[in-house]
């Protein structure tokens, strides 16, 4: 991989990753106002807790380069009910607004599944990690 391309996997990374920080730590600083618009929307306090995880552990993941596949799923598993429960603008009258945030979710759904089929790039935990094993782990063999 060239440095270009760990270069835009790095900013790929924490521009999506920071999103969903910045909003996970948004929902913990605020919580009884979070769950309490969470349950106006029929979706108990537990849900909301499970969804904030995912968030903000998907999100620290992306940001940090460790463990990004896994940390991409997390993100998927939140990004998809979220979007279809609160941005579901074809139920909505004069929803203008909510069609822009469900685009706005499929968007990021789509640089998220980018990453996940790209790799965390040379710039990342994941990356050093394996660069670590390379160099202390077993040798491998090459048939001839």
């Amino acid at each position: 991989m060239d440095r270009k391309t760990g270069v835009g996997l790095l900013v790929a990374r924490v521009g999506i990753g920071t999103i969903f920080l910045a909003s996970g730590l948004g929902k913990l600083a605020a919580w009884s106002g979070t769950a309490a618009f969470a349950g106006s929307r029929g979706v108990p306090e537990v849900l909301l807790a499970v969804a904030t995880a995912l968030e903000f552990a998907g999100g620290l993941s992306l940001f940090l380069g460790w463990k990004t596949r896994l940390g991409a799923v997390a993100l998927l598993a939140f990004l998809v009910p979220v979007t279809l429960v609160f941005h579901a603008f074809w139920a909505m009258p004069a929803a203008e607004a909510e069609m822009i945030q469900f685009l706005k979710n499929l968007s990021i759904a789509g640089g998220v599944v980018a990453i996940f089929a790209a790799g965390p790039g040379a710039l990342s935990l994941d990356a050093l990690r394996d660069r670590g094993r390379a160099r202390g782990g077993v040798p491998v063999r090459v048939a001839a």
